[in-house]
């Protein structure tokens, strides 16, 4: 399954908004992605709340799984993004 290591953007880290998102995201694509911390056993990122169990902070690394390379792409994106800011 090809992968995407970026740093999370966000200032609150992958907290409740933007696991929000990024699970609203990952529905609408239809398409399985998973989300994983350094060391860590990946989850759904369809579903926020195994996202927020990541504990990921602003600067961690996380890897985006998925089979279908936009969508790895765009996911990939989000978690870089920091859904925050207005």
């Amino acid at each position: 399954m090809p992968t995407k290591t970026v740093t999370v953007g966000s200032a609150v880290g992958l907290h409740a908004r933007p696991a929000a998102l990024i699970a609203e995201a990952v529905g609408k694509s239809g398409v399985p992605v998973t989300l994983a911390a350094p060391g860590g056993i990946p989850v759904d990122a369809g579903s926020p709340l195994m996202i927020m169990t990541l504990g990921a902070k602003q600067g961690t690394e996380v890897t985006v799984s998925s089979d279908d390379e936009a969508v790895l792409d765009h996911i990939a994106d989000m978690v870089a993004a920091d859904l925050d800011a207005d």
